[in-house]
């Protein structure tokens, strides 16, 4: 549906370019989704904005005299201050609304957990419902089922990001963040550092691969893959 919307208004050869494996417009999982829904309200209200004002504009060039039946008190406080006080109070409280749904709520069951600690330029994933594993570079995670991923920090702040998967969190020395992740199918998905963290920042990537839950437990039993 939204690819139709975008090819009939031609939008389709601004956005092609924002897929791949590291675009939070191509969504693998429910909070990459919430994520992505918001960026579309705001994307096409901000598109709406931009066409009501250059409407005006083109009223006010066509037909010199357009408006006058307000004053230009009315102007401002209409246009300069209602619709943007509107519209913007809108977006924040749905900006809110969104952004709780993403914070870790408390299940019937325990959501899988793993640990991400962050050291300049790696990422190291070790699995705490596991003892047996080792761990990994790659962070290994089980398909369509919630993570809580606990993120750290070894040395300066970082920050966890997977935008498929889920949005960012920071990687801070001394303090654990929680973000909960989960991929709708199985699959390879690539992470990277957020943060600028030193001259090896670019480097500073890894891999999430989702497995079938019956594969799961095998995979770290192995050793990981």
């Amino acid at each position: 549906m939204k690819r139709r919307l975008l090819a009939a208004l031609g939008l389709i050869p601004l956005v092609s370019g924002c897929t791949g494996s590291l675009s939070a417009l191509d969504p693998a999982g429910p909070a990459a989704d919430a994520v992505v829904t918001l960026w579309w309200v705001m994307f096409w209200t901000s598109i709406g904005l931009f066409v009501l004002v250059s409407g005006l504009l083109a009223a006010v060039w066509w037909r010199p005299g357009f408006g006058k039946s307000l004053s230009p008190t009315r102007w401002i406080v209409l246009g300069g201050l209602v619709m943007p006080g509107v519209l913007l109070t809108l977006l924040v409280g749905y900006a809110l609304f969104t952004g709780e749904r993403l914070l870790p709520v408390a299940l019937a069951d325990q959501p899988t957990r793993v640990a991400a600690h962050g050291v300049r330029w790696q990422w190291q994933f070790t699995y705490p419902d596991a003892p047996d594993s080792t761990a990994t570079p790659v962070l290994h995670i089980p398909a369509g089922e919630p993570v809580d991923v606990l993120v750290t920090s070894g040395d300066v702040v970082h920050s966890f990001w997977v935008p498929r998967l889920a949005g960012k969190i920071d990687a801070i020395p001394g303090h654990q963040n929680i973000i909960r992740i989960q991929a709708d199918r199985p699959g390879t998905y690539h992470g990277v550092c957020a943060e600028f963290c030193g001259g090896g920042h670019t480097d500073m990537r890894f891999i999430v691969q989702a497995h079938a839950p019956e594969d799961y437990r095998a995979v770290l039993s192995g050793g990981g893959q």
